[in-house]
């Protein structure tokens, strides 16, 4: 009798799975580890690879694949299909054929198998919808001044602010220094993904924003407290991403946007009017932090669309 079981958020129908050795787990256990202190990776990114790792290793469960030496392409090509049998998005499944595949790298490497075999299998076609940002009314309607401001909205505003001056990552602004933060100079240190440094400067209104919020506001809110973050907590602790995105959100309600946003809209945002307005690509991919210029390419794709939209509007023979 087969029973139906799900893990993170993937279903699979099969029989009563197979206990993997305590070594494969192991395994994991010291990629993960490598990924911390070699690669420096963020809290987020080592779940990632940990639940795409676990996913697979259920399917091998069930497969009763009980070494990696038993893991072929066929092996890999029915992980596939079965995760598309169940609705599993080409995208999902791009991004852990990449993790399995640095994983079963760092396998070869150590000499626990000879061949990796995800190097002979090709990443499934995605497709690369294009970034949703904001028009630059928008901003400026959710970037307005509120009448009363109180030192948690002068905060919530600081960080609004921050992000699209700056096009930081969420994970980034919430866990911000306030050390990190040069007013005199306007910019910030960020170390970013992979332990890299990259200096990112702020226009003057932002600047004047955010000052007035760690001078006055942010004392307030600790209320004696310390805490080496810029944007604080009552508790004198960070912001999470989760209340953060929150305030994303009441906040375009309040200014009467009401297409969903996120934080990482801003930074869309951010990049896209940047290059709108005749900025260096290079310089766009170093204030992201992006490794590889074809990331940040996306960005010039949504000036494009933008501008055949306005083609077809208005062109007359559009």
């Amino acid at each position: 009798m087969k029973r139906r079981r799900r893990l993170t958020g993937v279903v699979f129908f099969a029989a009563a799975p197979v206990p993997l050795p305590a070594q494969l787990r192991s395994s994991e256990s010291r990629f993960l580890r490598y990924l911390q202190a070699e690669r420096r990776l963020s809290d987020n990114s080592l779940r990632a690879y940990s639940s795409d790792i676990q996913i697979f290793f259920s399917f091998l469960s069930n497969q009763g694949i009980s070494a990696f030496a038993e893991v072929t392409p066929a092996v890999i090509q029915r992980f596939l299909a079965d995760a598309l049998a169940h609705d599993i998005s080409h995208r999902s499944n791009a991004r852990r054929i990449s993790s399995l595949r640095a994983f079963f790298a760092f396998l070869s490497r150590g000499g626990e198998i000879a061949v990796n075999p995800f190097s002979l299998i090709d990443l499934p076609r995605a497709g690369h919808g294009l970034p949703k940002i904001l028009s630059q009314a928008e901003v400026d309607k959710l970037l307005q001044p509120p009448s009363a401001e109180t030192p948690l909205v002068a905060r919530n505003l600081a960080m609004l602010t921050l992000l699209y001056a700056t096009g930081l990552r969420v994970s980034e602004l919430v866990a911000l220094p306030l050390a990190a933060c040069n007013f005199s100079a306007q910019f910030l240190r960020i170390i970013g993904k992979g332990g890299k440094e990259r200096l990112i400067p702020f226009a003057m209104a932002a600047g004047s924003r955010l000052e007035k919020y760690a001078r006055y506001h942010r004392p307030q809110i600790l209320a004696g407290k310390r805490s080496p973050y810029l944007f604080v907590t009552r508790a004198g602790k960070p912001m999470t991403r989760l209340r953060f995105w929150q305030i994303v959100r009441d906040q375009a309600i309040g200014a009467g946007i009401f297409t969903p946003i996120s934080p990482h809209t801003l930074r869309h945002s951010f990049a896209s009017h940047l290059l709108a307005h005749g900025a260096d690509l290079r310089a766009v991919q170093m204030m992201l932090g992006h490794s590889d210029a074809a990331t940040t390419q996306i960005y010039t794709h949504v000036e494009d669309e933008r501008l055949r939209r306005i083609h077809q509007k208005f062109h007359p023979r559009g």
